[in-house]
């Protein structure tokens, strides 16, 4: 080797070669991170109950069933808010229903409850919509409604007109403070005078529907409505019955769907409507007060209201009023069934026309004897 090659080489510095320790120590994640990463139990998704909701979920809403659940023959899960109103959306189209999951044909007969997923699902855990804390489906609404110290809860004194609204954890140091226990009678009297208003339309109701009950011509009838079909281009259902008698009168009731609108399935509120039809000519003219109620046949769910109406040769048609449901669920569940079973009670009083040709008869009839 020459000099100048000894001398370069020797003054060369060694390289470094960094050991495995400081390679894992370059490379290495965050503590955060590294925690985030190898904790097993952090995912959601790794926890049984989770992924059995997901499993045991209606086919249509996506969401846990609260009551009953309905399997088509294929075992696809529905709830009963859904599985109704697939039946009734069938119905409003003249279609049949099918499931939304493998299109196989349901019906109530067809489709069968599952109570062991119901039994599954009641076990389940479930936030409350208060506190946010699980508890078991099954006693998740006692929990809300009884126990649940978030749950939203009046002051004791709303009645003589305290706004105030909060938890129930707040309420005893609430009412502890309230000033309107201290209020005048007069600043009180606004607030009783709304409560007794409400009061006095519901007792109004109750004595109208007991006179009802007391009159001397009174009938009640057991009525179903059947599904039809108009002759329009577009077929829309509305229901009818078979001729009843009363009053010695046959008469029909008419029944529609959302005030027949043109698709009633486009509307998530569905109501209905209906009508009390004279099919017989009457030589003087009725005066009638209907109602209708559950019956001993029926499992319809109305809220009693009384209308009026004066029938005659002219007028044998009353305006479709309102079929007091409680809400849009309990409409697709009658849409749902077959028939509509209800008891309809019918009172006649006195025609106003009635006594005016009556009195005037009487008055001719006098002049004419007082002229003899």
């Amino acid at each position: 080797m020459s000099e100048p090659e000894a001398a370069s080489s020797s003054t060369e510095q060694p390289i470094e070669v960094p050991d495995a320790q400081e390679k894992r120590e370059e490379f290495s994640e965050p503590e955060t991170k590294k925690r985030k990463v190898c904790k097993p139990n952090d995912e959601k998704k790794h926890k049984l109950e989770d992924r059995l909701g997901g499993i045991l979920c209606c086919a249509v809403c996506l969401d846990l069933p609260r009551a009953a659940v309905y399997q088509c023959t294929n075992g696809h899960l529905m709830c009963a808010g859904c599985f109704t109103h697939v039946l009734a959306d069938a119905r409003l189209r003249d279609e049949l229903a099918t499931c939304p999951s493998c299109r196989v044909e349901i019906s109530k007969t067809a489709a069968t409850r599952n109570l062991a997923v119901e039994n599954a699902v009641s076990e389940l855990p479930s936030d409350c919509q208060f506190c946010g804390k699980q508890y078991p489906r099954n006693s998740l609404e006692r929990h809300e409604e009884q126990e649940c110290e978030e749950r939203i809860s009046w002051c004791k004194y709303n009645r003589i007109g305290c706004p105030w609204r909060g938890p129930e954890h707040e309420r005893q140091e609430h009412e502890n403070q309230c000033a309107h226990p201290h209020r005048s009678g007069a600043e009180v009297m606004e607030s009783l005078l709304a409560m007794d208003q409400a009061l006095v339309e519901e007792k109004k109701l109750y004595e109208n529907i007991f006179d009802l009950l007391g009159y001397e011509k009174i009938t009640f009838n057991e009525i179903q409505l059947k599904p039809y079909r108009t002759d329009e281009f577009l077929h829309r259902l509305f229901y009818e019955s078979s001729r009843f008698s009363a009053f010695n009168n046959q008469w029909v009731v008419k029944a529609r769907i959302n005030n027949s609108q043109k698709d009633p399935t486009q509307s998530s509120e569905r109501d209905m409507t209906y009508q009390l039809i004279l099919k017989s000519k009457s030589a003087t003219p009725l005066s009638l007060n209907y109602i209708v109620l559950r019956g001993p046949v029926g499992d319809i769910k109305v809220k009693p209201r009384i209308y009026e109406f004066d029938f005659t040769e002219q007028s044998n048609e009353s305006p479709y009023v309102c079929l007091p449901l409680p809400d849009s669920a309990e409409c697709n569940r009658l849409l749902a069934a077959k028939t509509i079973n209800f008891r309809q009670v019918v009172e006649q009083q006195l025609s106003l026309l009635f006594v005016k040709k009556h009195i005037n008869n009487v008055s001719s009839v006098e002049v004419n004897n007082h002229v003899a």
